[in-house]
Formats: structure tokens, sequence, C-alpha cells
């Protein structure tokens, strides 16, 4: 079932989605060599409880963490720990806020120091793609519409798509219908309708596409332990133009680069 959302529940969406935007911009402060992603953790639970809101990600399906803080070869679902960044590590960091029984979802892959330029290309494609993913999110578009787009940019580039890890609804739930994936064939699948409300996120392997689970049965990494990159924004589908409900405004800002 695809709940088509209000726009005042869309308005709270938005409230969730850019406390996520601002508690991401508030761990880019601290990200560095010498940090631990259990240190990155702290922060952004504290800043999540400040501001009148829950962890979303802490105890979903067991999960330990607030974040997701996936290194390098690590695709997604990290468990922060005792794990010190390193100049030229690359982290994604994804993060899920409830407030207002609304969640808000959204994730960034960040430079620890100087990265290798293919690695920086890496993440410039991979977050180009989330846009062009993100153009298609409008009414009477379809769900392979979106993967198409990501899928076709990021192969172009010699880069591959993770099959098995997908973008999804989000709303009441931190994972409602449809599924999201970032690859696709354009004109297929469901119908997108105003009022739906979708994360999408392209992760993308500089590499091969396949992946395996790490023993703690959460982390996600390449296969082939080359860099993967991750990017999340939640939308509003609607006629004409996606509304993005999360911002990195708050991440680029500290990153002192111009925010798209």
């Amino acid at each position: 079932m695809i709940y088509l959302k209000t726009d005042e529940e869309i308005e709270l969406l938005r409230e969730s989605n850019l406390l996520v935007g601002k508690t991401l911009g508030e761990v880019a402060k601290h990200i560095r060599p010498g940090c631990t992603t259990k240190q990155l953790d702290k922060i952004a639970e504290q800043f999540i409880r400040d501001h009148g809101a829950v962890p979303g990600f802490l105890g979903y399906g067991g999960f330990p963490g607030t974040l997701c803080t996936s290194v390098n070869e690590q695709v997604v679902h990290g468990i922060p720990g005792g794990y010190v960044l390193q100049e030229g590590d690359i982290i994604s960091v994804d993060c899920g806020v409830l407030k207002n029984g609304f969640y808000g979802d959204s994730a960034y892959t960040f430079c620890v120091g100087e990265v290798k330029s293919e690695v920086a290309a890496l993440l410039k494609t991979t977050k180009e793609s989330l846009y062009l993913g993100i153009e298609m999110a409008v009414e009477g578009k379809r769900i392979g519409d979106i993967g198409f787009s990501i899928q076709q940019y990021c192969e172009s580039k010699g880069y591959s798509v993770v099959r098995e890890m997908i973008g999804h609804g989000v709303g009441k739930n931190l994972h409602e219908e449809p599924e999201v994936p970032n690859y696709g064939k354009r004109g297929s699948g469901v119908k997108l309708k105003s009022g739906m409300v979708i994360a999408i996120e392209p992760m993308i392997n500089s590499g091969d596409k396949k992946i395996v689970m790490e023993k703690d049965g959460w982390t996600v990494r390449t296969k082939d332990h080359k860099p993967s990159a991750h990017f999340e924004h939640t939308v509003a589908v609607k006629e004409g133009k996606a509304d993005i409900l999360s911002s990195f405004e708050s991440v680029e800002k500290v990153l002192g680069i111009h925010a798209v």
C-alpha cells in the first residue's frame, strides 16, 4: 500500500528531514582524521534529542547506532564504533530522525582530509546522479525513470550500481512502499503521483556492483573492497518538479562548498 501524504503531512515530513540535514551539518564539523565513528554517533544523537526528536535508526530492527557510518568500501549500514578516521578515507553518514510522528532520512558521503582524485570523482558522480534521479520524481513519471537516469549516468562514467540496496517510501514508517531502485527501465514500474514521499539514495561502487554482508549482520561492503559512495534525499513527488524535503545546505556550509 502506497500512502499519499497531505500537504500538512508533507510539511511535518519537511521538518523532520530538515532536522536530519542540520544533524549532518553538525556531524560534518567533526569529520577529520583522528575522530572515531562512535564519537560522530554521540554528537548526532545529542543534537537530535536537543531538537525535540528521537534518532530514527537507533534500535530500528535492532540497529545499535543513531547513524550509519560506512567507511571506504563499506556501502551502507556501517555500525558506529572504535574505527578512527584516517586521512584519505571517505565516510557515508546516513541519518534518520522521528519527529511529530514522521521520519526524516538523508545521507552524505564525506571526504576525510584530502582524498585521491579518482575517489573524489566517484563522490561527484554519485551526488550528481542523485539530482538526476530527483528530476524524474514528478507526477506522471514512473519509478523506473528514476532508476534509469541514475544507472545510465553512473555506468556511463564507468561505475556500477548496487542492486540489492534501494530507496523507499518515507512517512510515519521509516521504510514504506514503493521501493525505489537505483537502476531500471525507462517507463517501467509504479506510476508516480503527487503526495508520494520517497527517499532516493544512489549507492555507487567504483568497481564491481557485487556486495557482501559483514559478520556483524549489518555492514554491507563491496565484494572487491573498492570504494563506494552514497547520497540520499527525501523528496515529495509533485507536478512539474519534485520538492526536496531534506537539505545539504548545513553540510555544505561547513564544508565551504556551494550547495546544489
